[in-house]
């Protein structure tokens, strides 16, 4: 009983701890190259994704008159 509760204490301090440092996380983690293309490729393969992407990319944009 001790262990179980000592267990998901842990689990709730290190969720928090990965929330409240998220970003860092984040930076650490797309920081090494071969992961930040694991992370592009699997986000590639998200239609909603990939469709904005390479919308915001391709699109034929008209030069803005000043």
């Amino acid at each position: 009983m001790l262990q179980r509760f000592v267990t998901m204490v842990s689990f709730v301090f290190s969720c928090y701890l990965l929330y409240k440092y998220r970003y860092r996380v984040i930076n650490a983690f797309l920081g090494k190259r071969w992961l930040r293309k694991v992370a592009i490729s699997m986000a590639m393969q998200i239609p909603t994704v990939r469709d904005k992407v390479l919308g915001s990319v391709l699109s034929n944009r008209q030069p803005q008159h000043q």
